[in-house]
Protein backbone atom coordinates (compact mmCIF):
# COMPACT_ATOMS: atom_id res chain seq x y z
CA UNK A 1 0.00 0.00 0.00
CA UNK A 2 2.91 2.33 0.76
CA UNK A 3 4.18 2.03 -2.81
CA UNK A 4 0.83 3.01 -4.31
CA UNK A 5 0.67 6.49 -2.74
CA UNK A 6 3.84 7.83 -4.40
CA UNK A 7 2.73 6.30 -7.68
CA UNK A 8 -0.69 7.95 -7.48
CA UNK A 9 0.92 11.24 -6.53
CA UNK A 10 3.31 11.01 -9.45
CA UNK A 11 0.46 10.32 -11.88
CA UNK A 12 -1.43 13.28 -10.45
CA UNK A 13 1.56 15.57 -10.97
CA UNK A 14 2.04 14.30 -14.54
CA UNK A 15 -1.66 14.87 -15.29
CA UNK A 16 -1.53 18.36 -13.81
CA UNK A 17 1.48 19.19 -15.98
CA UNK A 18 -0.12 17.77 -19.13
CA UNK A 19 -3.59 19.25 -18.53
CA UNK A 20 -2.96 22.55 -20.39
CA UNK A 21 -1.55 20.63 -23.38
CA UNK A 22 -4.47 18.18 -23.47
CA UNK A 23 -6.99 21.00 -23.15
CA UNK A 24 -5.59 22.99 -26.06
CA UNK A 25 -5.21 19.92 -28.30
CA UNK A 26 -8.81 18.91 -27.60
CA UNK A 27 -10.01 22.37 -28.56
CA UNK A 28 -8.34 22.04 -31.98
CA UNK A 29 -10.54 19.02 -32.73
CA UNK A 30 -13.56 21.09 -31.72
CA UNK A 31 -12.54 23.95 -34.00
CA UNK A 32 -11.90 21.56 -36.90
CA UNK A 33 -15.43 20.18 -36.60
CA UNK A 34 -16.76 23.74 -36.53
CA UNK A 35 -14.96 24.65 -39.76
CA UNK A 36 -16.47 21.68 -41.61
CA UNK A 37 -20.02 22.08 -40.28
CA UNK A 38 -20.17 25.82 -40.87
CA UNK A 39 -18.58 25.51 -44.32
CA UNK A 40 -21.40 23.21 -45.43
CA UNK A 41 -24.01 25.39 -43.73
CA UNK A 42 -22.78 28.60 -45.34
CA UNK A 43 -22.66 26.94 -48.75
CA UNK A 44 -26.29 25.95 -48.23
CA UNK A 45 -27.21 29.60 -47.88
CA UNK A 46 -27.10 30.45 -44.16
CA UNK A 47 -26.15 34.06 -43.47
CA UNK A 48 -22.90 34.26 -41.49
CA UNK A 49 -24.02 37.39 -39.59
CA UNK A 50 -27.06 35.48 -38.35
CA UNK A 51 -24.93 32.44 -37.49
CA UNK A 52 -22.67 34.60 -35.29
CA UNK A 53 -25.69 35.91 -33.36
CA UNK A 54 -27.26 32.48 -32.84
CA UNK A 55 -23.88 31.00 -31.92
CA UNK A 56 -23.32 33.39 -29.04
CA UNK A 57 -26.93 33.40 -27.95
CA UNK A 58 -26.64 29.62 -27.48
CA UNK A 59 -23.31 30.01 -25.67
CA UNK A 60 -24.78 32.63 -23.33
CA UNK A 61 -27.77 30.44 -22.43
CA UNK A 62 -25.54 27.41 -21.80
CA UNK A 63 -22.82 29.15 -19.76
CA UNK A 64 -24.97 31.54 -17.71
CA UNK A 65 -26.41 28.93 -15.26
CA UNK A 66 -22.92 27.61 -14.46
CA UNK A 67 -21.61 31.13 -13.90
CA UNK A 68 -24.54 32.14 -11.69
CA UNK A 69 -24.33 29.03 -9.48
CA UNK A 70 -20.61 28.23 -9.31
CA UNK A 71 -19.30 31.78 -9.04
CA UNK A 72 -22.07 33.42 -7.00
CA UNK A 73 -19.80 33.95 -3.96
CA UNK A 74 -16.51 34.72 -5.69
CA UNK A 75 -17.57 36.90 -8.61
CA UNK A 76 -15.82 40.31 -8.47
CA UNK A 77 -17.72 43.57 -8.80
CA UNK A 78 -18.36 44.55 -12.40
CA UNK A 79 -16.86 48.03 -12.63
CA UNK A 80 -17.14 50.37 -15.61
CA UNK A 81 -13.52 49.84 -16.81
CA UNK A 82 -14.01 46.05 -16.69
CA UNK A 83 -17.31 46.39 -18.57
CA UNK A 84 -15.54 48.39 -21.29
CA UNK A 85 -12.92 45.66 -21.64
CA UNK A 86 -15.64 43.02 -21.91
CA UNK A 87 -17.39 45.06 -24.61
CA UNK A 88 -14.14 45.22 -26.59
CA UNK A 89 -13.63 41.47 -26.08
CA UNK A 90 -17.13 40.87 -27.42
CA UNK A 91 -16.30 42.99 -30.46
CA UNK A 92 -12.86 41.52 -31.22
CA UNK A 93 -13.64 37.81 -31.27
CA UNK A 94 -17.40 37.18 -31.55
CA UNK A 95 -18.07 39.98 -34.08
CA UNK A 96 -14.91 40.90 -36.01
CA UNK A 97 -13.06 37.60 -35.91
CA UNK A 98 -15.98 35.31 -36.60
CA UNK A 99 -17.66 37.36 -39.32
CA UNK A 100 -14.33 37.75 -41.08
CA UNK A 101 -13.53 34.05 -40.83
CA UNK A 102 -16.95 32.96 -42.11
CA UNK A 103 -16.82 35.40 -45.01
CA UNK A 104 -13.20 34.52 -45.79
CA UNK A 105 -14.01 30.81 -45.63
CA UNK A 106 -16.75 31.27 -48.23
CA UNK A 107 -14.22 32.97 -50.51
CA UNK A 108 -11.58 30.25 -50.05
CA UNK A 109 -12.09 26.93 -48.23
CA UNK A 110 -12.36 25.50 -44.72
CA UNK A 111 -8.81 24.15 -44.85
CA UNK A 112 -7.39 27.48 -46.00
CA UNK A 113 -9.36 29.31 -43.31
CA UNK A 114 -7.91 27.07 -40.62
CA UNK A 115 -4.46 27.36 -42.24
CA UNK A 116 -4.33 31.13 -41.88
CA UNK A 117 -4.78 30.67 -38.12
CA UNK A 118 -1.20 29.39 -38.16
CA UNK A 119 0.06 32.98 -38.01
CA UNK A 120 -1.91 33.45 -34.78
CA UNK A 121 0.96 32.34 -32.48
CA UNK A 122 3.39 34.69 -34.21
CA UNK A 123 1.07 37.71 -34.06
CA UNK A 124 0.18 36.95 -30.44
CA UNK A 125 3.87 36.59 -29.57
CA UNK A 126 4.65 39.99 -31.07
CA UNK A 127 1.69 41.61 -29.30
CA UNK A 128 2.71 39.97 -26.01
CA UNK A 129 6.19 41.45 -26.40
CA UNK A 130 4.72 44.90 -27.06
CA UNK A 131 2.54 44.70 -23.93
CA UNK A 132 5.44 43.20 -21.93
CA UNK A 133 3.52 40.00 -21.26
CA UNK A 134 6.28 37.91 -22.81
CA UNK A 135 9.94 38.03 -21.79
CA UNK A 136 12.84 37.46 -24.19
CA UNK A 137 16.41 36.95 -23.05
CA UNK A 138 18.80 36.37 -25.96
CA UNK A 139 21.22 34.71 -23.54
CA UNK A 140 18.69 31.93 -22.95
CA UNK A 141 18.28 29.22 -25.58
CA UNK A 142 14.55 28.82 -24.96
CA UNK A 143 13.99 32.52 -25.70
CA UNK A 144 15.92 32.18 -28.94
CA UNK A 145 13.82 29.10 -29.79
CA UNK A 146 10.60 31.13 -29.39
CA UNK A 147 11.91 33.81 -31.76
CA UNK A 148 13.12 31.29 -34.35
CA UNK A 149 9.88 29.34 -34.09
CA UNK A 150 7.85 32.50 -34.63
CA UNK A 151 9.83 33.37 -37.78
CA UNK A 152 9.49 29.82 -39.13
CA UNK A 153 5.74 29.80 -38.43
CA UNK A 154 5.21 33.07 -40.30
CA UNK A 155 7.29 31.75 -43.22
CA UNK A 156 5.16 28.62 -43.43
CA UNK A 157 1.97 30.66 -43.33
CA UNK A 158 3.25 32.84 -46.17
CA UNK A 159 3.95 29.72 -48.25
CA UNK A 160 0.41 28.47 -47.69
CA UNK A 161 -1.00 31.90 -48.54
CA UNK A 162 1.01 32.76 -51.65
CA UNK A 163 1.69 29.33 -53.19
CA UNK A 164 -1.15 26.94 -53.97
CA UNK A 165 0.68 24.45 -56.19
CA UNK A 166 -0.65 21.33 -57.89
CA UNK A 167 -3.34 19.12 -56.40
CA UNK A 168 -2.06 16.12 -54.45
CA UNK A 169 -4.05 12.91 -54.58
CA UNK A 170 -3.23 11.84 -51.03
CA UNK A 171 -6.55 10.47 -49.82
CA UNK A 172 -8.03 9.76 -53.22
CA UNK A 173 -10.75 11.20 -55.35
CA UNK A 174 -13.52 10.75 -52.82
CA UNK A 175 -16.99 11.97 -53.70
CA UNK A 176 -15.94 13.94 -56.76
CA UNK A 177 -19.50 14.95 -57.41
CA UNK A 178 -19.67 16.32 -53.89
CA UNK A 179 -16.55 18.37 -54.48
CA UNK A 180 -17.93 19.99 -57.61
CA UNK A 181 -21.23 20.73 -55.92
CA UNK A 182 -19.65 22.25 -52.84
CA UNK A 183 -16.24 23.42 -53.97
CA UNK A 184 -17.29 25.45 -57.01
CA UNK A 185 -19.15 27.87 -54.75
CA UNK A 186 -15.96 29.03 -53.05
CA UNK A 187 -13.84 28.80 -56.20
CA UNK A 188 -16.00 31.46 -57.87
CA UNK A 189 -15.15 34.01 -55.18
CA UNK A 190 -12.11 36.21 -54.90
CA UNK A 191 -9.31 34.22 -53.27
CA UNK A 192 -7.17 37.27 -52.48
CA UNK A 193 -10.02 39.08 -50.72
CA UNK A 194 -10.73 35.96 -48.69
CA UNK A 195 -7.07 35.75 -47.71
CA UNK A 196 -7.02 39.39 -46.57
CA UNK A 197 -10.14 38.87 -44.45
CA UNK A 198 -8.75 35.70 -42.88
CA UNK A 199 -5.44 37.33 -42.04
CA UNK A 200 -7.23 40.37 -40.62
CA UNK A 201 -9.27 38.15 -38.31
CA UNK A 202 -6.08 36.74 -36.82
CA UNK A 203 -5.15 40.21 -35.58
CA UNK A 204 -8.56 40.51 -33.95
CA UNK A 205 -8.22 37.08 -32.38
CA UNK A 206 -4.71 37.82 -31.11
CA UNK A 207 -5.94 41.06 -29.60
CA UNK A 208 -8.73 39.10 -27.92
CA UNK A 209 -6.26 36.77 -26.17
CA UNK A 210 -4.07 39.66 -25.05
CA UNK A 211 -7.02 41.63 -23.67
CA UNK A 212 -8.50 38.48 -22.11
CA UNK A 213 -5.27 37.92 -20.20
CA UNK A 214 -5.32 41.53 -18.99
CA UNK A 215 -9.02 41.40 -18.02
CA UNK A 216 -8.59 38.17 -16.05
CA UNK A 217 -6.28 40.00 -13.64
CA UNK A 218 -9.10 42.35 -12.64
CA UNK A 219 -12.01 39.98 -13.21
CA UNK A 220 -10.71 36.43 -12.61
CA UNK A 221 -14.11 34.68 -12.74
CA UNK A 222 -13.73 32.71 -15.96
CA UNK A 223 -17.29 31.39 -16.22
CA UNK A 224 -18.81 34.81 -15.63
CA UNK A 225 -16.35 36.47 -18.00
CA UNK A 226 -17.15 33.88 -20.69
CA UNK A 227 -20.89 34.47 -20.27
CA UNK A 228 -20.52 38.25 -20.47
CA UNK A 229 -18.32 38.02 -23.57
CA UNK A 230 -20.91 35.81 -25.29
CA UNK A 231 -23.70 38.17 -24.23
CA UNK A 232 -21.85 41.19 -25.62
CA UNK A 233 -21.11 39.23 -28.78
CA UNK A 234 -24.82 38.48 -29.16
CA UNK A 235 -25.88 42.11 -28.70
CA UNK A 236 -23.17 43.63 -30.88
CA UNK A 237 -23.49 40.89 -33.48
CA UNK A 238 -27.25 41.48 -33.64
CA UNK A 239 -26.70 45.16 -34.38
CA UNK A 240 -24.30 44.29 -37.20
CA UNK A 241 -26.61 41.57 -38.56
CA UNK A 242 -29.68 43.83 -38.70
CA UNK A 243 -27.67 46.43 -40.62
CA UNK A 244 -26.08 43.97 -43.06
CA UNK A 245 -29.02 41.58 -43.54
CA UNK A 246 -32.45 43.14 -44.10
CA UNK A 247 -34.20 39.93 -45.19
CA UNK A 248 -35.93 38.55 -42.09
CA UNK A 249 -36.22 35.10 -43.66
CA UNK A 250 -32.47 34.71 -43.10
CA UNK A 251 -33.21 34.37 -39.38
CA UNK A 252 -35.44 31.31 -39.86
CA UNK A 253 -33.82 28.14 -38.48
CA UNK A 254 -35.44 24.71 -38.38
CA UNK A 255 -34.37 21.29 -37.15
CA UNK A 256 -31.59 21.13 -39.70
CA UNK A 257 -27.88 21.68 -40.20
CA UNK A 258 -28.26 25.39 -39.48
CA UNK A 259 -29.41 24.66 -35.96
CA UNK A 260 -26.60 22.12 -35.52
CA UNK A 261 -24.03 24.69 -36.65
CA UNK A 262 -25.34 27.29 -34.20
CA UNK A 263 -25.53 24.88 -31.25
CA UNK A 264 -22.21 23.11 -31.92
CA UNK A 265 -20.19 26.27 -32.54
CA UNK A 266 -21.91 28.06 -29.65
CA UNK A 267 -21.38 25.36 -27.03
CA UNK A 268 -17.99 23.99 -28.12
CA UNK A 269 -16.22 26.86 -29.89
CA UNK A 270 -17.55 29.81 -27.89
CA UNK A 271 -18.76 28.72 -24.45
CA UNK A 272 -16.33 25.91 -23.67
CA UNK A 273 -13.48 27.36 -25.74
CA UNK A 274 -13.57 30.83 -24.13
CA UNK A 275 -13.63 29.27 -20.67
CA UNK A 276 -10.83 26.74 -21.27
CA UNK A 277 -8.69 29.30 -23.05
CA UNK A 278 -9.22 31.69 -20.16
CA UNK A 279 -8.06 29.11 -17.62
CA UNK A 280 -4.97 28.17 -19.66
CA UNK A 281 -4.34 31.83 -20.53
CA UNK A 282 -4.15 32.70 -16.83
CA UNK A 283 -1.82 29.78 -16.13
CA UNK A 284 0.49 29.82 -19.16
CA UNK A 285 -0.15 33.08 -21.03
CA UNK A 286 -1.67 33.97 -24.43
CA UNK A 287 1.29 32.75 -26.50
CA UNK A 288 0.90 29.21 -25.12
CA UNK A 289 -2.85 29.26 -25.84
CA UNK A 290 -2.33 30.13 -29.51
CA UNK A 291 0.70 27.89 -30.09
CA UNK A 292 -1.47 24.84 -30.80
CA UNK A 293 -3.63 26.43 -33.50
CA UNK A 294 -1.65 24.85 -36.41
CA UNK A 295 -2.96 21.44 -35.36
CA UNK A 296 -6.45 22.58 -36.33
CA UNK A 297 -5.36 23.00 -39.95
CA UNK A 298 -4.09 19.44 -40.18
CA UNK A 299 -7.28 18.01 -38.68
CA UNK A 300 -9.48 20.23 -40.86
CA UNK A 301 -7.59 19.34 -44.04
CA UNK A 302 -8.11 15.63 -43.43
CA UNK A 303 -11.79 16.05 -42.56
CA UNK A 304 -12.42 18.37 -45.51
CA UNK A 305 -10.73 15.99 -47.94
CA UNK A 306 -12.84 13.10 -46.66
CA UNK A 307 -16.20 14.81 -46.04
CA UNK A 308 -16.19 17.53 -48.72
CA UNK A 309 -13.65 15.99 -51.12
CA UNK A 310 -11.72 19.28 -51.28
CA UNK A 311 -8.27 18.59 -52.78
CA UNK A 312 -5.05 19.10 -50.84
CA UNK A 313 -2.48 21.22 -52.66
CA UNK A 314 1.31 21.07 -52.57
CA UNK A 315 1.61 24.58 -51.15
CA UNK A 316 -0.58 23.62 -48.21
CA UNK A 317 1.50 20.53 -47.51
CA UNK A 318 4.84 22.36 -47.67
CA UNK A 319 3.52 25.19 -45.53
CA UNK A 320 2.11 22.72 -43.02
CA UNK A 321 5.47 21.01 -42.55
CA UNK A 322 7.24 24.35 -42.07
CA UNK A 323 4.58 25.57 -39.64
CA UNK A 324 4.67 22.42 -37.52
CA UNK A 325 8.46 22.77 -37.31
CA UNK A 326 8.07 26.34 -36.10
CA UNK A 327 5.37 25.23 -33.66
CA UNK A 328 7.79 22.75 -32.10
CA UNK A 329 10.33 25.49 -31.42
CA UNK A 330 7.72 27.84 -29.91
CA UNK A 331 6.12 25.19 -27.68
CA UNK A 332 9.52 23.93 -26.53
CA UNK A 333 10.60 27.47 -25.68
CA UNK A 334 7.34 28.13 -23.81
CA UNK A 335 7.70 24.86 -21.88
CA UNK A 336 10.89 26.26 -20.35
CA UNK A 337 9.12 29.38 -19.12
CA UNK A 338 7.84 29.30 -15.53
CA UNK A 339 4.10 28.89 -15.04
CA UNK A 340 2.30 32.20 -14.45
CA UNK A 341 0.28 30.53 -11.70
CA UNK A 342 3.44 29.93 -9.70
CA UNK A 343 3.43 33.62 -8.84
CA UNK A 344 6.83 34.27 -10.41
CA UNK A 345 8.22 35.44 -13.70
CA UNK A 346 11.78 35.43 -14.92
CA UNK A 347 13.52 38.70 -15.40
CA UNK A 348 15.76 39.31 -18.37
CA UNK A 349 18.74 38.47 -16.16
CA UNK A 350 17.18 35.12 -15.31
CA UNK A 351 16.22 36.02 -11.73
CA UNK A 352 12.83 35.13 -10.29
CA UNK A 353 10.54 38.03 -9.45
CA UNK A 354 7.25 37.91 -7.59
CA UNK A 355 4.10 38.69 -9.55
CA UNK A 356 1.69 41.18 -8.01
CA UNK A 357 -1.27 39.51 -6.31
CA UNK A 358 -4.59 40.90 -7.55
CA UNK A 359 -6.83 39.75 -4.70
CA UNK A 360 -7.99 36.72 -2.80
CA UNK A 361 -10.80 36.10 -5.26
CA UNK A 362 -8.32 35.04 -7.91
CA UNK A 363 -6.83 32.43 -5.61
CA UNK A 364 -10.27 31.09 -4.77
CA UNK A 365 -11.15 30.66 -8.42
CA UNK A 366 -7.78 29.12 -9.17
CA UNK A 367 -8.48 26.45 -6.58
CA UNK A 368 -11.83 25.62 -8.12
CA UNK A 369 -10.94 25.86 -11.79
CA UNK A 370 -9.38 22.44 -11.96
CA UNK A 371 -12.31 20.62 -10.46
Amino acid sequence: MGDQKPSAGMLSRVYTKLKPYLAMISLQFGYAGMYIITMVTLNQGMNHYVLVVYRHAVATLVMAPFALVLESKIRPKLTFPILMKIMVLGLLEPVIDQNFVYLGMQYTSATFASATVNVLPAITFIMALIFRMERVNLKKIHSIAKIIGTIITVSGAMVMTLYKGPILDIIGNLAQGNHHAIGNGSASHHWVLGTVLLLARTFGWSGFFILQSITLKDYPAQLSLTTLICLMGTLQGSAVAFVMERDMSAWVVGWDLRLLAAVYSGVVCSGIAYYVQGVVNRERGPVFVTAFSPLCMIITAVLEAIVLAVPIRLGSLIGAVVIVLGLYFVVWGKSKDPSLSSGKIMSEEGEANELPIVDKTRSAIADGSGK
